[in-house]
């Protein structure tokens, strides 16, 4: 597992990964990129924010690196670091396939990706991640993996991902939607010849939405490396948009609500990494102070208060702009 990478680090930060949904491409669901991004955003200029943000990430521990096929050109962009780092041997990187980038470098395009789960779908996406990572790829998930995906009943399409497997590549899936504890489990039980095919797994869990949390408890009880995603709930958990008590609890200890919301996540003992989505090197910095906040029962409670209804919260999110 490249995972076991990660187990000897000495700093807190190498369990919070980069993703780079929201610098890969111009338009993403996360709240007020109007002032996270310069006013131009084509692609040298994301390119080179990208770089940046990847090489802040990097000096400050962050060792696990997360994009996918659909997240613009964040694949091409995190291919062109690890080719001017070539010192940089200790990081793990993942990708994603299952959804197409459709939105042609725009914000305001009609659909911005396309779901296709088929096998044919993981050829084409397969042979395009090895073209911009290379052997670079330590991990391969499933984006999006939903109750009713193919995904998790293809035969053909679990041999296609065990050949993977065997090849040095390991195989994971991301969830989304209020089922995500249903995915998850369902998942468990998909074997190739006796042995269990995902070895992690990728999962929407922060403050608002804990639904996934008992089967993330049960994945990590069976081997399977637990990823977060969304921590921030897209930016309603940071800055001056998070509920009152989250920026209590993160002025009390002189922190931006961001680490307070990311603390809550990094307590999980099943939480192997983390992401953070940050779009800009202060934001990452916020987010990375994250482990020196100690939460105790009292906060927990408070925090416990506000979680929301699974389908809400995932109604809510799919009313967010693309902006």
């Amino acid at each position: 597992m490249p995972f076991s990478r990660l187990a000897s680090a000495t700093t807190p930060t190498a369990h919070i990964g980069l993703g780079l949904a929201a610098v890969g491409r111009p338009g993403y669901i996360n709240l007020h990129r109007d002032r996270d991004l310069p006013g131009t955003r084509s692609v040298d200029v994301l390119r080179e924010l990208t770089l940046e943000l990847l090489d802040a990430a990097y000096a400050q521990g962050v060792r696990y690196f997360d994009v996918a096929r659909s997240y613009g050109r964040a694949e091409e962009f995190l291919g062109d670091w690890l080719t001017l780092r070539p010192d940089v041997r200790d990081v793990v990187v993942g990708s994603k396939w299952g959804y197409t980038y459709t939105a042609d470098w725009t914000v305001d395009a009609e659909a911005h990706e396309v779901k296709d789960h088929s096998p044919a779908a993981f050829a084409r996406q397969r042979a395009e991640t090895q073209a911009l990572l290379g052997n670079r790829l330590d991990l391969y998930q499933i984006h999006s993996v939903t109750p009713d995906s193919p995904a998790l009943t293809d035969k053909e399409l679990h041999e296609r991902l065990a050949a993977l497997a065997a090849d040095g590549i390991t195989v994971g899936l991301s969830t989304s939607g209020p089922d995500q504890a249903e995915a998850i489990r369902t998942a468990l039980a998909v074997t190739v010849d006796g042995e269990p095919l995902f070895r992690t797994v990728q999962a929407t869990f922060n403050v608002l939405e804990t639904s996934a949390g008992p089967a993330l408890a049960e994945a990590h009880d069976a081997g399977l490396t637990v990823i977060v995603k969304e921590a921030l709930a897209n930016g309603r958990l940071a800055g001056t948009e998070a509920p009152a008590v989250v920026q209590e609890i993160a002025a009390t200890a002189e922190l931006g609500s961001d680490a307070a919301a990311l603390a809550f996540v990094l307590r999980q003992p099943w939480a192997g990494v983390v992401l953070s989505g940050a779009t800009t090197v202060l934001q990452l910095a916020g987010n990375l102070h994250a482990p020196l906040l100690d939460l105790d029962e009292q906060r927990l409670t408070q925090l416990d208060a506000l979680v929301e209804d699974p389908e809400a919260y995932w109604r809510h999110r799919a009313g967010l702009p693309w902006s």
